[in-house]
């Protein structure tokens, strides 16, 4: 494991293809990945959400505080699928969503990752809530972009611009650590670490299918369950389990 597995972890969900049914795949993770935390005795802070209005969620970044919450989680990030009736279609058509979940360990201040000034771009805006009415007047909200690797990063949980900003630059910090660890894995095994933009077919790291009939199936450790709604309510441990023999 690395250095950073002792610690926290930062989870940001997005939503592929697919619109509503798409977006609501992400809250159904979201909800999982709470209930889960709560099991663990980890907590959980909302750090970015980009809410639709029908409860979903475009993208959404938390935070998981707890002993080894980064060494845990952090094998859940990749591509996940979901198949059921969507319940956006008057036509009650089977569905297929796609949700990418990224987990990068959290950056305390004094940590190694070193990022120069000129490399940023450093943006401002107002923090909105659901459906986009300003919660504030005031530019809060920060996002940072990385210009050599075009990372990026946001938060407007922090009342203060300087707090947000501070905080998105330990989650940018955790994305190049990120990116630095996948390109030294790749180097040591002389393979290609799915790129995360490709959230489609093929890529999925595990599946949960509603319809028409109910399983759950990781395709990296090859455990499914029939047990869903367990799953789905943060009954993850057999999951969370196979991964970590993955090492």
């Amino acid at each position: 494991g690395s250095q950073y597995d002792k610690g926290d972890a930062i989870i940001t969900l997005f939503s592929g293809a697919g619109g509503d049914d798409a977006e609501d795949f992400s809250r159904i993770l979201f909800e999982m990945y709470t209930k889960y935390a709560a099991r663990r005795g980890y907590e959980l802070y909302l750090i970015h959400e980009n809410q639709n209005d029908h409860g979903g969620y475009r993208n959404l970044t938390f935070e998981v505080r707890g002993k080894l919450a980064y060494g845990t989680l952090k094998r859940e990030s990749g591509v996940h699928r979901l198949v059921r009736v969507s319940p956006f279609s008057a036509k009650k058509l089977r569905h297929t969503s796609f949700s990418l979940v990224e987990v990068i360990p959290r950056f305390e201040r004094d940590q190694t990752i070193e990022i120069l000034d000129r490399d940023l771009k450093v943006e401002f805006s107002r923090s909105s809530g659901p459906g986009g009415q300003n919660v504030n007047k005031r530019e809060t909200a920060v996002r940072v972009v990385h210009l050599p690797t075009g990372l990026a990063a946001h938060s407007d949980s922090e009342r203060l611009q300087e707090r947000n900003k501070e905080k998105a630059l330990d989650i940018l910090k955790g994305k190049l650590y990120k990116r630095q660890e996948e390109e030294r894995v790749k180097k040591e095994q002389g393979m290609y670490i799915s790129k995360t933009a490709d959230i489609e077919w093929g890529s999925q790291i595990r599946s949960y299918v509603l319809h028409p009939y109910k399983m759950v199936k990781d395709h990296r450790t090859d455990v499914e369950t029939a047990k869903i709604d367990d799953v789905l309510n943060g009954e993850l441990d057999e999951f969370i389990e196979a991964e970590l023999k993955l090492g």
